[in-house]
């Protein structure tokens, strides 16, 4: 996993997972803390999270929360919309472009 960015855009590349969830809730929680407004996590490049990689970013909108700032996922991959979709995340995180539920394709 690599996140790369500032404190207005990250862009998180490889796997956010247990092995990466440290690293990517300090990246996350310094660029939270240190700018103003939206903060865009770019996704695009992301190629698999598991349980833990959610909760950073679970984390991380909460945190941005509390500082009146708000988390905005960009080019999340259809296998983790889908995720999103299935335990109703979608519906807290924003997301740009939004997650159509009955247009993502069936596994």
């Amino acid at each position: 996993m690599h996140i790369r960015g500032d404190h207005a855009e990250l862009v998180v590349e490889g796997r956010l997972d247990v092995r990466s969830a440290a690293d990517a809730r300090t990246a996350l929680h310094t660029a939270v803390d240190s700018g103003r407004g939206d903060l865009v996590l770019d996704l695009t490049e992301l190629h698999s999270w598991d349980a833990t990689g959610l909760g950073v970013i679970m984390g991380a909108h909460r945190r941005a929360g509390r500082v009146n700032r708000r988390l905005v996922l960009r080019g999340v991959p259809p296998q983790m919309q889908r995720l999103l979709v299935a335990t109703r995340l979608h519906r807290i995180l924003a997301i740009e472009g939004g997650i159509e539920a009955e247009s993502l394709p069936r596994v």
